[in-house]
């Protein structure tokens, strides 16, 4: 290759697609960061964080690139789908069905990539009806009750799935792999 360096990385046709393809998600993921969850009194929740929450709470903010902070459709992040996948990972060492569907090779993970996407479903709902009722107790909602509840829960768990599918996304047509990019864009 002549060029080094960035040139030369742009020398490259398919490269260059990949990474202008990996920049594009990373753009789409921050911009996702300020699509606000519908029903936070916004002014309320600035005011609670401004007293400061502690260290978890910073922490998980952090991983989700500042969309717990400011309450998006992306506050709970990857972090189901991170979580869902080591207790797959964790079950599989100690559950035959699962031990046998890794040895399958394509097949079995396939199907083992099919499960820890419905688990990261079912968990992302748990937490997203969990904050939503932390939401009420804090007194942060516009109109409480369990239409808030049902609406925040999908809000946050659709968020999630988006996130999990741009992962796959930036996995198939990107460069890296999309979970690992997703949670560096958020961290940085």
């Amino acid at each position: 290759m002549n060029g080094g360096g960035l040139k030369g990385l742009f020398q490259i046709p398919e490269l260059r697609k990949r990474v202008l393809f990996t920049l594009f998600i990373l753009l789409v993921y921050r911009l996702g960061i300020y699509v606000p969850t519908p029903g936070v009194d916004s002014a309320k929740l600035t005011s609670l964080l401004g007293r400061g929450m502690g260290s978890l709470f910073d922490m998980v903010n952090m991983f989700s690139g500042g969309a717990m902070e400011q309450f998006s459709v992306f506050a709970l992040g990857i972090m189901p789908y991170i979580n869902v996948s080591i207790a797959v990972q964790l079950l599989a060492a100690v559950l035959k069905p699962l031990q046998e569907l890794q040895e399958q090779g394509e097949h079995g993970r396939r199907i083992i990539t099919k499960y820890t996407r419905l688990g990261t479903v079912g968990l992302a709902l748990i937490h997203g009806f969990l904050i939503a009722s932390w939401l009420e107790s804090q007194g942060l909602v516009l109109n409480p009750g369990l239409q808030f509840k049902f609406i925040t829960s999908l809000t946050l768990t659709t968020g999630t799935i988006f996130i999990m599918w741009i992962g796959e996304q930036v996995n198939e047509r990107g460069i890296g792999n999309g979970i690992s990019v997703i949670i560096m864009a958020g961290i940085v």
